[in-house]
């Protein structure tokens, strides 16, 4: 019996750079090279060598993704994506839902069965949470009815509003 789109996601709150999962995914800048935020945290963590890797990858336009090897971190990948900085335009909400399909295709592309993200364009770029929120989560059902992989999305949320924000849409879509 195959399992709702709607059972495979989740919401929980804590640090996304000690999941042990296939991969997480980073809210990055357009150089891959590091920033402030969950992006910092992810570098920091992994490791120096993931820098080099991002050096070569030559950066990512906003709302595509790319994939790196998760060296210091549980998880084995990073997916790396850009999130729009929010200005309140309706190209706004299409880049944000192309972070998350683009993210969710190469996770399906490389055979990653469990997936974490954290709330893209949410920090420094200004995005609000409960409108973030509708946008991943209904991207990433849309992409989970057509596709096998990834079996497991966690939404790693950094506080306990945010999550409450998650929690309750998710549970109003059940």
């Amino acid at each position: 019996m195959n399992k709702k789109p709607i059972d495979k996601i989740e919401a929980r709150q804590g640090d996304i750079t000690r999941l042990d999962v296939d991969a997480i995914v980073n809210a990055a800048n357009t150089s891959l090279l590091g920033g402030g935020g969950v992006d910092g945290a992810i570098h920091r963590a992994a490791g120096a060598a993931l820098l080099e890797e991002c050096r070569r990858i030559g950066g990512c336009p906003t709302g595509e993704a790319r994939i790196t090897r998760g060296y210091n971190l549980p998880a084995r990948h990073i997916i790396h994506t850009v999130g729009p900085v929010f200005r309140g335009r309706p190209q706004d909400r299409e880049l944000l839902a192309a972070c998350y399909r683009n993210s969710l295709a190469l996770a399906n592309e490389n055979q990653i069965a469990s997936l974490a993200f954290p709330a893209v364009s949410c920090g420094v770029y200004g995005y609000p949470m409960a409108e973030a929120c509708r946008v991943a989560v209904e991207t990433t059902l849309a992409f989970l009815e057509k596709h096998s992989l990834p079996e497991h999305v966690i939404f790693m949320l950094f506080s306990a509003a945010d999550l409450k924000i998650y929690r309750d849409y998710i549970a109003a879509l059940s």
